[in-house]
């Protein structure tokens, strides 16, 4: 197992401990000698990590009408300003 891809596909079920032996020994060679996968797969530690960190909340309420027609005006706005520059 050496391709990349092959590796982010299988890297949950890795991450998880749902793979056999072989296939973990398999990435784990391949993840020692590539630097991108390395980092890719510290990243990914650090992102789960820092999720469940978090607790579920409840939802926001949602916008005022009013409110989102502001907000809808300002991005307009906005957008139209930027068509305006060279």
């Amino acid at each position: 197992m050496d391709d990349c891809k092959e590796i982010f596909a299988r890297l949950s079920e890795y991450l998880d401990a749902e793979l056999p032996p072989d296939a973990c020994a398999d990435i784990e060679a391949h993840i020692a000698g590539c630097a991108p996968c390395v980092e890719f797969v510290d990243s990914l530690k650090r992102s789960i990590a820092l999720c469940r960190q978090f607790e579920p909340g409840e939802l926001p309420a949602p916008l005022a009408d009013k409110t989102r027609e502001t907000l809808r005006a300002a991005y307009q706005k906005m957008l139209a300003g930027r068509a305006r520059r060279p």
